[in-house]
């Protein structure tokens, strides 16, 4: 029996006859996927740059491994869909360009001049933004619990790379960080508009239909603005390019859609925070950037914040 569950947020949940608490846990499990892909995405870029790619080229070569996965499932969900609407395709438009674009090009162009941790903390303002663009835009409510882990997430993110804020040339920090920051503001958008458009069409059929028009946005603008030579560059370049399709991409990108589903955006979002902590872990791994005590510590508090907002 499907059950519908409503949520603090407005979205209904439709369980097989599972307890809430099972959905809850499963929409957390795969938020914490999306994260874990996604904090990848910057290492994986840091680790191609060295070899003298640009931003466009690099996010050209991870939308163009990606989309034959996505036009696989945007072609087979649509037998069984109902028929889209032109109101559909310009919101589809709207939040590919926003999404896997529009926030993609500016967090590459960003990693040009900050490092991975220090492009979490910043990108990572996007789950304050969504929360406040569903009070102010959406009329959704804003608990105490949300306030709480909020505060708790950012004080540990604040924390955790304070020290990177004295780390190379300032006219450097604040080029990157403005970079960074509007990607935050793009991807806020996506994840807040995309809320009702997964309840329409479904997580895997919404998913799929964005990143194509991202991916066509994409390779329109690469088109422009490089030869097609560009796409010849060193084998390693390739490598990171289609591992961050894979990781970075279509695995996560299903993964945060499923999540957004079963826990509503701003929810999806806030546990979605564990990924600048990832990213510090993969960055003391793999870019030998400095991990220190401020950091344990903040990632502390950011685990406390997650399983505050991870219980209903």
């Amino acid at each position: 029996m499907v059950v519908p569950l409503p949520v603090s947020n407005g979205i209904l949940i439709y369980t097989q006859g599972r307890p809430l608490e099972k959905s809850n846990a499963y929409g957390v499990g795969l938020a914490l996927i999306g994260a874990l892909g996604f904090s990848l995405k910057a290492i994986f870029v840091k680790l191609a740059y060295p070899y003298g790619v640009d931003a466009i080229t690099l996010l050209a070569l991870r939308m163009g491994f990606s989309l034959p996965f996505f036009l696989w499932v945007g072609l087979t969900g649509r037998k069984a869909a109902s028929h889209l609407t032109r109101d559909d395709w310009f919101k589809l438009i709207g939040l590919g360009c926003l999404g896997y674009y529009g926030a993609s090009i500016l967090d590459f162009m960003g990693l040009q001049y900050i490092s991975a941790g220090l492009e979490r903390l910043i990108l990572f303002t996007y789950p304050t933004l969504t929360i406040l663009i569903g009070v102010l835009f959406q009329g959704k409510p804003f608990s105490r619990r949300e306030v709480i882990a909020i505060a708790l997430c950012y004080a540990g993110i604040g924390l955790a790379f304070i020290h990177d804020l004295g780390l190379g040339d300032t006219r450097s920090v604040l080029i990157g960080g403005a970079l960074v920051f509007g990607s935050s503001i793009s991807y806020a958008l996506y994840i807040s508009g995309s809320a009702p458009m997964i309840g329409r069409l479904g997580a895997m059929r919404f998913s799929a239909l964005a990143t194509l028009v991202s991916s066509a946005v994409t390779l329109l603008h690469f088109s422009i603005a490089q030869p097609l030579s560009a796409f010849i560059q060193p084998l390693p370049v390739y490598g990171w390019g289609l591992a961050m399709a894979i990781f970075s991409t279509v695995i996560p990108v299903f993964a945060q859609s499923s999540a957004i589903r079963h826990l509503g955006a701003g929810r999806a979002s806030l546990v979605g925070m564990v990924g600048p902590i990832l990213t510090i872990g993969f960055g003391w791994w793999l870019l030998d950037e400095a991990i220190s005590l401020e950091q344990i510590i903040g990632a502390g508090l950011v685990v406390i914040g997650i399983l505050i907002v991870s219980r209903r």
